[in-house]
């Protein structure tokens, strides 16, 4: 079901569009803390830093593919909102064709490169096959990734985030199931693990196609799959290489922070693997809140409806701060026993606690950042995500870095160097907010 965002009250709209994107999300990072948790209790904590030293890479990959369909997803928006559907259904078909060619060579790149990745982030020697075979087997199912994201941005750039929440749901249940089976019962351990992420991913597209061949006919394209309009992939690839550059960019920077974490022992790599996974449900309610409101701008944009664009920015802020808020109230409060449930083990379980009593506290402003780079996407200028998002990974790397190896500091450093990280993004960000605000 399509939805138009163009009329009708904002804060309703925004959540009628975030909360299926938010509870989908929570259950896709579910299938993926399934692993974490299934992997720490029953194989152990070598297989637990394992996982989480490839999980930065993996989702490096994922984002910086979702990275080119949020582009694209803000032409449709445009598209769909200026009710020009011939030459969205022309943008869809483009699109779907050249991310498939770009996931099948990236994937095989990744599956190749494997060894040589972990050798570069200083992977323990312990941890580096179990490592590796979990990340070969996970990007072997990276065109099942594009596929999902592809059809779900389409779907949210026409006003739908609630459909694909039901395929998520399913295929996470059958991931646990499969986590549970492949893992306890067949004792496959990481192997099993990765094989049933895949398998899930795989299920997940397929259901998400079926329903579209029977329900959106907007998006049953026929032959029309086959139209390749050259003109719109350089615009896309316009907006999407920035997005795609600037959602990678941020796991990048997990990754050179994993390269340290690396240099702390394996109960430090377990512990961050573990808060990691508890980031994730954190920081998805923002980045989809952020999401509803780049679907929101995009639409308004497109039917040229600037009070409308100035109003639902600053009740979609106002969302970000109250869940930011409530957030970091409950990890603070529970850490201890959020942490017992990935591990048994009392040294990863201490400095796990430490780590997550203390970003916890820093959970607003993500929240904030999500909010303003929501904004931009939605109005077309993706290079200032771009820019705002390299400085604060840079920082946040380089000021973690000499806490780490200046100052003699641990796990502690992580969070600290992530605070440093969003300062200096909000000190880029507000300043251009600012100036644009004046031009609506």
């Amino acid at each position: 079901m399509t939805k138009d965002m163009t009329q009708g009250k904002i804060t309703p709209l925004l959540l009628e569009f975030t909360i299926p994107l938010v509870l989908g999300n929570l259950f896709q990072l579910t299938y993926n803390a399934a692993d974490s948790v299934i992997v720490g209790k029953f194989v152990g904590a070598d297989a637990l830093a394992a996982v989480g030293t490839s999980n930065p890479i993996v989702t490096m990959a994922i984002l910086f593919i979702n990275g080119l369909c949020m582009g694209a997803s803000v032409l449709m928006g445009n598209q769909f909102g200026a009710k020009d559907y011939k030459t969205l259904r022309r943008e869809i078909s483009t699109t779907m064709i050249s991310g498939l060619i770009f996931s099948i060579l990236f994937s095989l790149a990744c599956v190749i490169a494997a060894p040589l990745i972990f050798n570069i982030i200083q992977t323990p020697d312990e941890i580096k096959p179990l490592g590796i075979t979990y990340l070969r087997i996970i990007f072997c199912g990276q065109i099942f990734t594009f596929v999902y994201n592809f059809y779900s941005s389409t779907l949210r750039a026409m006003g739908d985030s609630r459909n694909p929440l039901y395929f998520l749901i399913l295929s996470s249940v059958l991931n646990v199931i499969g986590d549970l089976f492949f893992v306890i019962c067949l004792k496959w351990d990481i192997a099993g693990c990765a094989i049933s992420t895949v398998l899930s991913e795989a299920l997940c597209c397929l259901f998400c196609g079926i329903y579209i061949k029977k329900k959106v006919d907007l998006l049953c394209l026929g032959k029309e799959w086959l139209v390749f309009d050259r003109t719109l992939l350089k615009k896309t690839v316009s907006y999407g290489w920035v997005t795609a550059v600037q959602q990678a960019i941020i796991p990048l920077g997990k990754v050179v922070m994993q390269s340290m974490v690396n240099t702390m022992g394996t109960s430090a790599i377990a512990a961050i693997a573990a808060v990691n996974r508890i980031d994730d449900f954190a920081y998805t309610p923002q980045q989809n809140i952020g999401h509803a409101t780049t679907a929101f701008m995009a639409q308004n944009d497109g039917a040229k409806k600037m009070d409308r664009v100035k109003k639902g920015f600053k009740e979609g802020m106002v969302l970000e701060i109250i869940y930011g808020v409530a957030i970091m109230t409950v990890c603070f409060v529970s850490a201890r026993p959020i942490m017992m449930m990935f591990t048994d083990h009392e040294e990863v379980i201490a400095q796990g606690v430490i780590y997550l009593k203390l970003i916890s506290l820093m959970y607003v402003m993500p929240g904030i950042t999500n909010g303003i780079q929501g904004f931009f996407r939605g109005m077309g200028e993706m290079k200032v995500t771009l820019l705002s998002s390299t400085v604060n990974i840079a920082t946040r790397c380089i000021g973690a870095a000499i806490l780490i190896f200046g100052f003699g500091m641990h796990i502690e450093a992580v969070p600290w160097g992530q605070f440093i990280g969003w300062v200096c993004m909000l000190i880029v960000e507000v300043p251009i907010l600012l100036r644009w605000w004046k031009r609506l």
